[in-house]
């Protein structure tokens, strides 16, 4: 589980910046050229080039190069594995984290009970 915490946290990060999200809303409409996301922003290709990078690397994009232009897309099966994976965090479930750490609670308490505090 602790595998699965650690992949989200990298896509969520990846989308915590207002602007990597106005992307991912942009290309939820279709396959856009980089061109076009540079224009909408009037920001810098190299700042551009960052933003696209760290969406890439945590897999929420695909690009593809046609002659000097990089066209971008969403990898629509990454967000639906996150939005899977959030789904499940959000809710109450038998195995959820928070029975753990009820128990291992209860189990520390129970354990400090039978220890005499006397001596």
């Amino acid at each position: 589980m602790e595998r699965i915490y650690q992949e989200t946290a990298g896509k969520l990060k990846a989308l915590s910046d207002p602007k990597r999200l106005k992307i991912v809303d942009m290309l939820s409409c279709g396959e856009m050229c980089a061109c076009v996301i540079l224009e909408s922003f009037h920001i810098t290709q190299p700042t551009l080039s960052h933003d696209m990078r760290v969406l890439l690397e945590a897999g929420l994009v695909r690009d593809r190069r046609e002659g000097k232009n990089t066209y971008y897309s969403l990898n629509r099966e990454a967000l639906d594995a996150l939005r899977a994976v959030l789904g499940q965090m959000f809710q109450d479930k038998p195995d959820c984290i928070c029975r753990l750490a009820e128990q291992a609670c209860r189990e520390g308490k129970e354990g400090e009970q039978g220890h005499d505090r006397s001596t």
